[in-house]
């Protein structure tokens, strides 16, 4: 056995000593749908506070979880999965009769995020914000044009205006706007503002992101 083979059973050594916890396994599971906050998963998980920094700390120690600070409420911060080669036992959700992405402005992510969910599924799609600006970032119409997806320059809208209902799924897609809705954000997806930067990498990042998560929720919601 050479020294990469040996580097490759070591890490999955690490990974399954990690996971093999029913603890451990329910916080992936958790992540594997949308980003969370320690005490958001305290109380999904009815754990206390200091057993789950312990479980937090072994996931993220065999490089399976990572953390960084919230765009909004710097006091906060989102653990988000990264381990690519972990599959979440139970993370199936109800179908719900729409997905609604929002942001704050509604100038970008959540209008590529409705860009993309379009391409990629049946199920009905709106976008919104919780402080909707006066019309989408030319960046977004310009990344979407580069990536081939369907946005319409259309005006932003609030959230309100898109009448959300109970049977909806609201996944945020944005720091501020999660830490607003509180409950009413189903679904968090921290991903970075391409606004604030202002450069195609950026909005091309942020296009990348939203097209991995929203990759991975789909199958999650089968269409009837």
């Amino acid at each position: 056995m050479n020294i990469e083979q040996t580097g490759s059973v070591d890490r999955r050594v690490r990974v399954h000593a990690a996971l093999a916890d029913p603890t451990r396994l329910r916080i992936v599971d958790l992540l594997a749908v949308g980003d969370a906050a320690s005490s958001e998963l305290a109380a999904g998980l009815g754990t206390p506070s200091n057993l789950l920094a312990h479980h937090l700390g072994t996931l993220e120690a065999a490089g399976l979880i990572e953390r960084h600070r919230s765009e909004g409420d710097g006091r906060r911060s989102y653990w988000r999965l990264v381990a690519a080669e972990v599959t979440p036992a139970d993370a199936s959700l109800a179908t719900p009769a729409r997905v609604v992405f929002v942001c704050t402005a509604n100038t970008a992510r959540s209008h590529l995020a409705a860009a993309l969910w379009r391409r990629a599924s049946r199920l009905p799609v709106a976008s919104a914000g919780t402080h909707p600006a006066e019309r989408i970032a030319r960046g977004a119409l310009a990344a979407a044009r580069r990536h081939d997806l369907d946005l319409p320059d259309v005006s932003p809208r609030h959230l309100d205006a898109v009448h959300p209902a109970p049977d909806d799924l609201v996944v945020t897609v944005c720091d501020r706007a999660h830490e607003e809705l509180g409950s009413r954000s189903q679904v968090h997806w921290s991903v970075p503002d391409p606004v604030a930067v202002g450069t195609t990498a950026a909005f091309d990042a942020a296009v990348g992101e939203l097209d991995r998560r929203v990759a991975h929720l789909v199958p999650l919601l089968p269409t009837a």
